[in-house]
């Protein structure tokens, strides 16, 4: 059985900075892509970040320099650190694993439940 277990969301000001966790079980970690989506209220789910299993990454352009996307596979877990956060960063992150996984929410073959990340203003 597949788990992806999100931690580390809350409630932070603007310009702070927050660590998402995401410990996943019952794949075969190295193996996998590993990203980060999100979904504001009355939005649709959209990309974040990814770390491709050799350990390149991608990001969304409004998060490129805030956000750093990494991996621990020894410890089968992907992490989020947002800095300088904004208030539109506010939204439920939902960590994501697939073999194939792009930016896409179609490529996601596994989700997390997913965790409320608040940026107050």
């Amino acid at each position: 059985q597949v788990q992806l277990v999100e931690s580390g969301g809350g409630l932070v000001q603007a310009g702070g900075s927050l660590r998402l966790s995401c410990a996943a079980s019952g794949i075969i970690f190295s193996s996998y892509g590993l990203g980060w989506f999100r979904q504001a209220p009355g939005k649709e789910r959209e990309f974040v970040a990814r770390i491709r299993s050799s350990g390149t990454t991608e990001y969304q352009d409004s998060v490129k320099g805030r956000f750093t996307i990494s991996r621990d596979n020894a410890k089968n877990t992907v992490y989020l650190q947002m800095n300088s956060q904004k208030p539109e960063d506010t939204a439920v992150y939902y960590c994501a694993a697939a073999l194939g996984l792009s930016t896409t929410v179609g490529s996601v073959r596994y989700w997390g439940q997913g965790t409320q990340v608040t940026v107050s203003s």
